[in-house]
Parts: structure tokens; sequence; C-alpha cells
């Protein structure tokens, strides 16, 4: 297979979300190189036991 018909894969081990909380630059922002995220965590009030 050639170099530009590869899949890119992912480069982060899971639960790696460091990058996530970065804001983009000012620049990135001017260039409209950023993603808006949003984080969704289970918070359990009572943990079964």
């Amino acid at each position: 297979m050639a170099k530009k018909e590869q899949k890119q894969r992912s480069k982060i081990a899971p639960g790696e979300d460091s990058f996530l909380k970065k804001d983009a630059s000012k620049n990135d922002i001017k260039k409209g190189n950023y993603t808006k995220v949003t984080i969704l965590s289970f918070d359990e009030v009572d943990p079964s036991k």
C-alpha cells in the first residue's frame, strides 16, 4: 500500500485527554483551525456496592 493511501491511525492512548483541555491559539482561531470539544463524564453519586 502506498503511503498516500494509508489511513491515519490514532496516536494517543485511551484515557489520554490532556490535549483536549488545551485552548486553541489566537492564530489557530483566526485561521479556523480548531474544534469545539465537549467532554461528557459520568459522576456516580451513590456507587453500587
